[in-house]
């Protein structure tokens, strides 16, 4: 399944995502001049030189954005090392700071682990596979750009194909040696409909883009929210569970002030020009990248995003990440083995789902005698997703994973207060550090 928004889902088509952009840049950009300049038949005539001159300076400008948003660096986080007591004492961590565990390092508000890129990524949008790069706190300018770029190049070229099929229909009482050659019939008609597709891909892109760009909200933010809100709803909504807390989300700050934040000026004029750049993580361990500031409407900073109630209650009843505990569980239940005959087959699927029905009411039972259900249970669609599998899923179908999210770093991350949570290693280098100070 392709998405225009994350792209190929299988593997061994992302790969492929780089190399089919380029092409169609090249033959929508390219094939479309030689065709119009050599066949004078289909009405409109050969470009002008202005027309030359406007559709390659947007094609020389896709062509530089597409480069920038696949070079540029999302970002980098990179504290500075505190080989001293002083500076351990004047940066003390930050409470409800994230840790990752793949990284072995903080993890600040906006950031998440990339499976792809196999690091922390600032205020990661999505994992782009059509630039093979994550959207992020850095490339966001240049990604925006792009789109912005592109999709005018998309609208010149389908008003260039208008002009000739203009013609062409107003001809089309003429007798057919008149008209254009079979060959240019059928490239106009196949330029029409790719210049259509593509126009329709890019456009929804860039409406999302630039929503997520007013609202300063990321991909994945957009995520938890949906997510926030169904779980509000369908809890308040049954008056015999606990109420949960609604919270706001904080990073909206004002049109004008999302925008410029993510372009990284508040000069306007910067913000689509092909030469300028975007904001940078501070590599002083603070400021841009690390912390953000909210808009308080929550009673306090740091609530975002929410809770995830299903994280909360297979932490406490002592399970793990859904589809790691399901592969975990098949892999001794058989998954995967070959079977002789069909009937075979039917009677270990049918073993295994009598044993899983069995462990559910285990479970059940378990989480009742323990009084876990009291706030922590939940509905059965915020287990299991619109594709039937564990785990929550929006309105698209969409989950953690399909914006290019770890799924177990995210399931596994400890909220570090000053000290709980953090590596042992960490923490015995700190003490290293004051005790030789004190000595």
């Amino acid at each position: 399944m392709t998405s225009p928004k994350t792209g190929p889902s299988t593997r061994g088509l992302q790969l492929l995502a780089i190399p089919a952009v380029v092409f169609l840049i090249a033959f929508q950009g390219y094939y479309t001049q030689y065709l119009f300049n050599t066949e004078p038949s289909l009405g409109a005539g050969p470009l002008s030189l202005s027309q030359s001159i406007t559709f390659n300076a947007l094609l020389a400008l896709v062509w530089y954005t597409y480069y920038l948003s696949i070079r540029v660096s999302p970002g980098v986080y990179a504290p500075p090392p505190r080989s001293t007591a002083s500076t351990y004492h004047d940066n003390p961590p930050l409470p409800n700071r994230k840790w990752c565990r793949k990284c072995n390092a903080p993890k600040p508000p906006r950031a998440h682990h990339c499976r792809h890129c196999g690091r922390c990524i600032p205020k990661m949008d999505h994992h782009c596979p059509w630039t093979n790069n994550c959207v992020s706190l850095q490339t966001f300018p240049f990604f925006l750009r792009f789109l912005v770029y592109t999709n005018i190049s998309l609208w010149y070229l389908a008003h260039l194909i208008f002009l000739r099929a203009r013609v062409l229909w107003a001809d089309r009482h003429l007798p057919s040696y008149l008209g254009p050659t079979l060959p240019a019939l059928v490239s106009l008609t196949m330029l029409a409909l790719l210049c259509g597709g593509t126009s329709l891909a890019l456009g929804i892109m860039l409406v999302t883009t630039i929503k997520g760009w007013v609202f300063n909200t990321t991909m994945i933010e957009s995520w938890e929210i949906e997510r926030h809100e169904a779980v509000v709803h369908n809890r308040n909504y049954n008056s015999s569970e606990t109420r949960v807390q609604e919270v706001e989300f904080p990073y909206d700050l004002g049109f004008f002030a999302n925008m410029a934040q993510a372009m990284g000026t508040r000069n306007v004029l910067a913000w689509f020009w092909p030469l300028s750049g975007g904001p940078m993580v501070d590599p002083e361990g603070k400021g841009a990248g690390w912390e953000w500031e909210e808009n308080g409407f929550n009673p306090r900073r740091g609530m975002w995003p929410p809770a995830d109630p299903g994280k909360e209650c297979r932490r406490a009843a002592g399970v793990g990440w859904p589809g790691r505990q399901a592969e975990e569980q098949g892999m001794g239940m058989g998954f995967g083995e070959e079977y002789e005959t069909p009937e075979e087959a039917k009677r270990a699927f049918e073993a295994r789902q009598r044993e899983d029905w069995r462990r559910r009411g285990q479970r059940d039972e378990e989480r009742y005698r323990s009084g876990i259900v009291a706030e922590l249970e939940l509905d059965d669609e915020l287990y299991d997703g619109m594709d039937g599998e564990p785990g929550w899923t929006n309105s698209d179908g969409d989950r953690l994973r399909d914006y290019g999210v770890d799924e177990d770093v995210e399931d596994e991350d400890g909220v570090v207060d000053v000290d709980d949570d953090v590596p042992l290693g960490e923490l015995l280098r700190r003490r290293k550090v004051v005790g030789t100070d004190g000595g």
